[in-house]
């Protein structure tokens, strides 16, 4: 039983196998379910960037977030620590003990973002994800719709968003014709555009406010103060 079926997979079984029979659900379907796809056009040394920016546009993405190698997928997650988020590494050359840790706190919320390889992520089923996150697109499109799959469960809307070079749009293109789904090309956004949300969710977290009488005595002082602030 598996996800998807690399062409290698198949190939082994016709070689070795006497009258291999093949049970499939159809990915047909994919186009259908409620993820939206969405990519990032940037250079490869933009990709960082990006991501950072992406995140801090959206405070309550609960995403895992794929790359290609330990490597990348360890520097990823230690540059987010170290910009301020929640999140930690998954990959194959952990022990067991300490994959079981970080998905433990994963599925706990204490992590929000998950930075995984693929052959780490293999299985991995956590509610409520908001996004998935393509740091690279896999080289077999089968890939993406398993890592795609993460989110958008039960019914659930998800976010699939990737961030790719001018020369990997074509796998983009790729993945359309296999899965039948389509992509939606987005503007890269801008740190001002993160400033200004900023901004509004304060004032939003000031409106919103709940004060217990004692303190709401003195609310006219309060915004008698904010007056002459531009």
């Amino acid at each position: 039983f598996s996800a998807t079926m690399p062409r290698e997979a198949k190939k082994i079984s016709e070689t070795y196998m006497t009258d291999p029979a093949e049970i499939s659900v159809g990915h047909s379907d994919v186009g259908n379910s409620k993820v939206v796809h969405q990519y990032f056009k940037v250079r490869a040394s933009d990709r960082f960037s990006l991501l950072r920016l992406l995140i801090e546009l959206d405070p309550d993405m609960y995403a895992v977030i794929f790359g290609r190698t330990r490597r990348e997928v360890n520097g990823v997650a230690e540059d987010l620590r170290h910009a301020g988020h929640t999140a930690d590494a998954l990959h194959g050359e952990m022990s067991q003990a300490q994959r079981d840790d970080v998905m433990k706190r994963f599925r706990k919320g204490r992590i929000k973002l998950l930075v995984a390889t693929d052959v780490a992520a293999r299985g991995l089923d956590v509610q409520d994800l908001t996004h998935v996150v393509n740091y690279n697109l896999p080289d077999a499109p089968e890939v993406y719709v398993h890592r795609s799959g993460r989110t958008g469960r039960a019914g659930k809307e998800g976010i699939a968003l990737s961030i790719v070079t001018g020369k990997e749009v074509r796998k983009i293109r790729d993945i359309e014709r296999y899965s039948k789904i389509k992509f939606e090309l987005q503007d890269v956004p801008k740190q001002d555009e993160v400033y200004r949300l900023r901004a509004l969710r304060f004032t939003e977290s000031v409106k919103n406010a709940k004060l217990d009488d004692k303190v709401a005595a003195y609310l006219p002082e309060v915004i008698e103060s904010f007056d002459g602030i531009e």
